[in-house]
C-alpha cells in the first residue's frame, strides 16, 4: 500500500469503514436497484469492510421457501414471492445492523420501503441500460426477464422502478470499475448521510 502523506492508506481506508460502521448503529445497510447493478457484488465487500453479517434476501427468500426463484414464481406466482420478500425482508432489517442486498423489486414495495426507513439506510447502486443489459446476459435465471426482449423487458422495468429507486437516501453510481471502487463510494456516501441525521 503506498504511503499517502507520511501515512499508510490503509489506516485511511480502515478509517473510514470504522467511522460508518459507529454511525450506522443498529441500522442496516440496504442496497437497492435493477438486476445487473451490483448488489450482491457490491454488498459482498461492503459488509466485509464493514466486519458485518451480508444477507442475499433473494437467497434467504430460496431458503424460507424451500425453492428456487424461478421456481416460486413458476408455482406460487409473482404475488406470492412479493409477499414472501417483503416477510424476509422486515426480518432482516430487524437483525441489523447488517447489509443486505434486495431483489430489483423489493423496493417497490411501500411496506418495505417504510421498513426500511425505520430500521436502515437505502443505497441505490445506480446503472444505466447498456450496463445492465451486459451484465444481465451472463446469468438466465431472473424470471421478470425470461419472456420475450430482455433488453425491451429491462428498459421497462427501469423506467417503471426508477422513480421509485429514486426514493432511497443515497445513490451510487454502479459502473465498470473495481467494485471496490464502488463501496468506498458507499461508505463515503453512506457517511455524508448519517451525518445529517445527528
Amino acid at each position: 500500500m503506498k504511503q499517502v502523506g507520511g501515512e499508510d492508506a490503509t489506516e485511511a481506508f480502515d478509517a473510514a469503514a470504522e467511522g460508518l460502521r459507529a454511525r450506522l448503529g443498529k441500522r442496516a445497510l440496504v442496497l437497492v436497484g435493477m438486476p445487473g447493478a451490483g448488489k450482491s457484488s457490491v454488498g459482498r465487500r461492503l459488509a466485509k469492510r464493514l466486519s458485518l453479517p451480508f444477507f442475499d434476501a433473494d437467497d434467504e427468500i430460496e431458503k424460507a421457501a424451500g425453492m428456487t426463484i424461478p421456481e416460486i414464481f413458476s408455482s406460487r406466482g409473482e404475488a406470492e414471492f412479493r409477499l414472501g420478500e417483503k416477510r424476509v425482508m422486515a426480518r432482516l432489517i430487524q437483525g441489523a445492523p447488517n447489509v443486505i442486498a434486495t431483489g430489483g423489486g423489493a423496493f417497490m414495495n411501500e411496506d418495505t420501503r417504510a421498513a426500511v426507513k425505520a430500521g436502515g439506510i437505502s443505497i441505490w447502486l445506480r446503472a444505466d441500460l447498456p450496463t445492465l443489459l451486459r451484465r444481465v446476459k451472463k446469468r438466465n435465471d431472473r424470471p421478470l426477464l425470461a419472456a420475450g426482449d430482455a433488453a425491451e423487458r429491462l428498459a421497462t422495468l427501469l423506467a417503471a422502478r426508477e422513480h421509485v429507486y429514486a426514493l432511497a437516501d443515497v445513490a451510487v453510481d454502479s459502473r465498470d470499475v473495481l467494485h471496490d471502487m464502488v463501496v468506498e463510494e458507499v461508505i463515503a456516501s453512506a457517511t455524508r448521510h448519517l451525518a445529517t441525521l445527528t
